[in-house]
């Protein structure tokens, strides 16, 4: 349980990891990098630099991004360990797990070989908390109803089902994401109705909107039923929120269901584009910009735990920026395109 004293320390270590993260600048100079042996080498002179050193020859942007998420783990785990223990915390901490999860049944779903599947995951969070069994089951599983079978054991394996079911009549590889999301999103909506801390409640509760709303709009995009969306809903602690889901959802068309959000606190982030798939990519980057400026903007809060939260959810961004412009530097795809797609805020 956080003590007063331990949350100053956490909260100290929160302030010093912020100073450190990186730049637009500095993301611009790496995506600038000509090949991964280059973007490695300027990664050595990076607070990433003893994470990259691990990465063995020859060098793959899936080598590369094992590693940078290796060093997310450890340093969640540290900040739970910091402040001795903590539920939200804890079910952020799940997303490592969740994750890979994900890599094995789609990577079973797929018929990838057992070698490929093994190969694009990582164990090392789960041996932090020592809960390495069910992702092992997972992956040595010989078959999806296998697989599924096991992860019943955690309680998702029904959704999955469904997940598995639905992917059968609609060949949307994403919709077995969205089980998987579900599962992570109740858990943290659960968590933080157990909380007296309500300034959580609106910076996480801002994450379970984005998930709601892209799951309304992606599922309309995939002709799902009403009750196929309502089923992969998570609960929402405002009552008005749960009215606006619904008319989202009852709406007849895609633009119906961005014009629902005309009245409401994200007003600002509905699209302007016409075509359906390039409206919900505007409307998710926005909002995904969104919910990273609320992040930053929490350390005006000194101290408080939010910022904790806030650190981790950074450095989150961090590494997905990093493992962007990685991708992007082994496939020859340009800096400016790939600069367009992250996240990064000036030094102050």
């Amino acid at each position: 349980m956080a003590t007063a004293s331990l949350l100053v320390y956490a909260g100290v270590k929160s302030y010093s990891l912020k100073g450190k993260l990186l730049s637009e600048k500095d993301l611009q100079m790496l995506a600038e990098s000509r090949d991964l042996e280059e973007l490695i080498t300027r990664i050595k002179n990076t607070t990433y630099a003893d994470s990259v050193s691990k990465v063995t020859k020859p060098y793959t942007a899936q080598k590369i991004e094992l590693a940078l998420r290796d060093r997310l783990a450890d340093i969640h785990h540290s900040m739970m360990m910091s402040v001795g223990g903590s539920n939200i915390l804890f079910a952020y901490y799940l997303r490592f797990i969740i994750r890979n999860l994900k890599i094995i049944l789609k990577g079973k779903v797929l018929s990838r070989e057992h070698e490929d599947i093994a190969a694009s995951i990582s164990l090392h969070a789960e041996e932090l908390i020592h809960e390495r069994d069910i992702v092992l089951k997972a992956l040595v599983a010989k078959d999806v109803e296998e697989t599924v079978t096991v992860l019943k054991s955690i309680g998702i394996g029904d959704e999955v089902d469904k997940a598995y079911s639905i992917y059968n009549e609609k060949k949307q590889i994403q919709i077995l994401d969205v089980y998987f999301d579900k599962f992570f999103y109740e858990n943290l909506s659960h968590v933080l109705r157990n909380s007296s801390d309500f300034s959580l409640h609106n910076l996480c509760g801002m994450e379970i909107d984005y998930y709601n709303m892209m799951c309304i709009l992606r599922a309309k995009f995939w002709d799902l039923d009403e009750n196929q969306i309502q089923n992969l809903l998570v609960p929402q602690i405002s009552s008005s929120s749960k009215e606006l889901l619904t008319r989202m959802i009852s709406a007849d068309s895609i633009k119906s269901t961005f014009n629902e959000l005309l009245n409401t606190k994200y007003k600002n982030l509905v699209p302007q584009q016409e075509n359906a798939i390039d409206a919900i990519s505007e409307f998710e980057h926005a909002f995904d910009r969104r919910i990273f400026d609320a992040h930053n903007a929490e350390f005006v809060r000194i101290f408080n735990f939010s910022t904790i939260i806030s650190i981790i959810k950074l450095l989150e961004y961090e590494v997905r920026n990093l493992c962007a412009i990685t991708f992007a530097v082994e496939q020859k795809i340009s800096a400016d395109t790939v600069m367009n797609k992250v996240f990064a805020k000036e030094k102050e």
